[in-house]
């Protein structure tokens, strides 16, 4: 028992004095993140002095560089074509930061080459270097106070970095930069280079709501100064955002300027889509003002007929099908089944037998809506006959001949 309790008690005594170290031991620090190698100090032979020394370099100096630099680049290309894509990468480093000491216009132009096609190669962890080192030359350019000329060209080569990497954010708040400094220089051709160029860029992302007002103020410009090809294309970009953001009322806006800008052309073969579009606009404002649903008619009218005029039976019929599902969405069998016949005419012209079949299937479901089985099995027979024809939904044809027959006795 005794030599039990002594055993029972050594251990206790060894496991207090383990805690005691464990409790006084210092934890190790975790892993330091590796240095950004575009970050590195040591001396580099290609350069006539220390890179901790800040002084730049002469034009003699610079002049002697540029050539042992533009062969790194070529040796790293060559290295990235043969596979070795870590040698290439470390040799290009090495560039971009020996290309520091041309400026940081020179620097972010080679930082902007080298990052697209480390963003090519999938390679995140040089994207991320160069991403840093582009937001340390941002943060220096707003600290220091440069002519606006200075400023506006790195400021540009900036954003179009951000853009190689694909930091949209990034490159967007850079234009805002640019776009600060050509307004205050009021060069309305710079302003709309740029703001075409962030409207696009906008729209790459489809980022839609930024892109509306870019494209709005573009439209304001062309109007005012007269260039009629930028206004419609303006209107046509405006178009297709309020169309994706779902906004009636301004893509009617817009709808109707195009409409007014075509026919003022004679330029006719636009006008059907653009009816179809403003119709479908009115369909949805009509959801909360029914006032509006006449609108959306005769939009659907017109769009028809224009459509019919220029011999494009397709879009006609399209504006047909419209047509009689609205027609249908407000009880009016009637006019439905009018519009439905126009439409069997429609599909003929156009020779689409798929669209003739479909017409009459159409007919055969309105006329059960009013019970009127004679029709519906009319329509159904025409229906089955063109399905032979085309092999398709024969079935169907004779299912629904079958469920009428006996509707009907």
């Amino acid at each position: 028992m005794l030599r039990r309790l002594i055993v029972i008690v050594t251990a206790a005594i060894l496991f207090s004095n383990s805690l005691t170290l464990a409790q006084t031991k210092k934890p190790k620090p975790p892993d330091q993140f590796p240095p950004s190698p575009l970050e590195i100090t040591t001396p580099d032979p290609l350069l006539p002095r220390s890179p901790k020394d800040k002084q730049p370099l002469t034009v003699q100096e610079q002049q002697k560089l540029q050539p042992a630099l533009d062969t790194l680049n070529q040796e790293a290309a060559a290295k990235l074509q043969g596979g070795d894509q870590v040698t290439a990468f470390e040799i290009w480093n090495r560039e971009l930061r020996l290309r520091r000491f041309f400026g940081p216009f020179a620097e972010v132009q080679a930082l902007s080459r080298v990052g697209a096609i480390a963003w090519k190669q999938n390679n995140g962890e040089e994207v991320q270097y160069i991403l840093q080192r582009l937001q340390a030359i941002q943060k220096q350019a707003k600290s220091q106070k440069k002519t606006a000329q200075v400023d506006l060209e790195l400021w540009r080569s900036l954003a179009q970095a951000y853009q190689d990497v694909r930091s949209i954010k990034l490159a967007v708040e850079a234009y805002d930069q640019v776009l600060l400094v050509v307004r205050e220089q009021k060069d309305p051709l710079a302003l709309v280079e740029i703001l075409e160029t962030m409207g696009e860029l906008h729209l790459t992302w489809f980022d839609y709501t930024k892109a509306a007002p870019v494209y709005e103020e573009l439209l304001g410009l062309a109007t005012s100064q007269g260039e009629h090809i930028k206004e419609l294309t303006y209107l046509q970009r405006l178009a297709y955002i309020y169309e994706q953001t779902e906004q009636p009322q301004q893509s009617l806006n817009v709808l109707n300027r195009l409409v007014k800008i075509y026919v003022s052309e004679n330029n006719l073969t636009k006008i059907p889509e653009l009816k179809l579009a403003i119709a479908s606009n009115y369909e949805s404002l009509a959801k909360k003002d029914p006032n509006l649903l006449l609108e959306a008619f005769n939009n659907y009218q017109e769009a028809y007929t224009t459509a019919w005029q220029l011999l494009e039976y397709v879009r006609a019929g399209e504006a047909l099908q419209k047509l009689i599902a609205l027609y249908r969405s407000q009880g009016q069998i009637d006019e439905a089944l009018q519009t439905s016949q126009i439409l069997v005419q429609t599909q003929t012209q156009a020779a689409n037998l798929y669209g003739v079949m479909q017409a009459y299937d159409q007919i055969g479901q309105l006329h059960l809506e009013r019970k009127d089985f004679p029709q519906a099995l009319t329509a159904f027979k025409k229906g089955l006959k063109i399905a032979q024809q085309l092999k398709y939904e024969e079935a169907y044809f004779t299912g629904q001949i079958e469920k009428v027959s006996k509707a009907k006795l």
